[in-house]
């Protein structure tokens, strides 16, 4: 398939497994659109146009035209320069490599990792949270992530994708969303009584399993075995960690369990103050769960078989014939 294809197929699997549902994506690309219509010709030559069909700002196509043919990947968690170049020397080396796929984002995707945050705020209103108080706790922690972001050096591996002609592009929020319906779907299945039970469920996954291998493997960081899991709440996607001062708001509105790919010592010591109770599913082996259900996901949109090559942490699982 071509790489436009390709990523326009990555981006729809997003919407369709995004926790907000897809009224609400619906209204929020209708609202970019009308804001879009009433900028003057001037403002309309700056403003991404792309938003107005994906609502992912952090994924993109960084490098290349869109046309490119795409038979084989190359597939990594973290992507920089390093990656570009091992892609080159492979494919001097015969190896036929036709796009390096990232999950993190970098480039103009990474300086617009802030512009996602704001689907937490659905997320914590379908918790229980009243969205006034998700939008207004969000809304700090998102211009805070604004300007972490603005010294950033980000062009970096999309440069570097271009000076060796390599098409590049990454899928951020779309496979963090395929990771978040997965655990949902299983949680919701099975119903895990004590957090024993949650750290069994998902120790039933391969990536999990592949991550204990690696000394990296779900573990309780508050909380312990034997204490019931309750009302359980993922936080697996939305861009990057939110505002630490939601966890009293999630505790008020009855949440028990808070099942993270990582979390800081700030956000966790809010936590503990809130008696909730933490489980660290994995960072890494997380974002490879949800690029091999994005993957999967992929292959069975086109019908078109996708050879993968491993790099930087991401280790391919088919759950579908390829």
């Amino acid at each position: 398939m071509k790489l436009s294809e390709f990523y326009r197929s990555v981006v729809q699997a997003g919407m369709d497994n995004d926790p907000r549902g897809r009224q609400a994506i619906d209204k929020e690309l209708a609202s970019r659109k009308k804001r879009f219509d009433s900028l003057s010709e001037k403002d309309k030559r700056y403003f991404d146009v792309e938003t107005l069909a994906n609502p992912y700002s952090d994924s993109r196509i960084l490098a290349g035209s869109g046309e490119e043919e795409v038979k084989k990947l190359l597939v990594g968690i973290d992507v920089d320069a390093g990656e570009i170049a091992v892609c080159d020397r492979l494919n001097q080396k015969g190896a036929g490599i036709d796009l390096v796929m990232a999950h993190h984002p970098s480039g103009r995707a990474l300086a617009a990792l802030a512009g996602v945050m704001g689907m937490q705020s659905d997320m914590l209103m379908a918790a229980g949270v009243p969205i006034a108080v998700a939008e207004d706790l969000m809304d700090s922690r998102i211009k805070e992530v604004e300007r972490r972001m603005m010294p950033t050096n980000h062009n970096r591996a999309p440069d570097a994708a271009r000076l060796l002609g390599i098409p590049l592009v990454c899928t951020h929020t779309p496979a963090d969303n395929m990771v978040s319906g997965f655990l949902e779907n299983l949680f919701k299945t099975r119903e895990p009584y004590l957090l024993q039970d949650l750290l069994d469920l998902l120790m039933e996954i391969p990536e999990y399993q592949e991550a204990v291998r690696n000394n990296a493997g779900p573990r309780i960081i508050l909380g312990n075995k034997d204490r019931r899991a309750g009302k359980v709440v993922l936080e697996m996607t939305g861009g990057t960690s939110g505002n630490k001062q939601v966890f009293q708001s999630m505790a008020s509105s009855g949440v028990s369990t808070v099942v993270g790919m990582h979390m800081t010592e700030e956000h966790r010591d809010e936590a503990r103050k809130n008696h909730l109770n933490v489980v660290i599913a994995g960072h890494i082996s997380s974002d490879t769960l949800g690029m091999n259900l994005l993957l999967d996901e992929v292959i069975r949109r086109s019908g078109q078989p996708l050879e993968v090559v491993e790099c930087s942490g991401f280790r391919r699982i088919a759950r579908i014939q390829s």
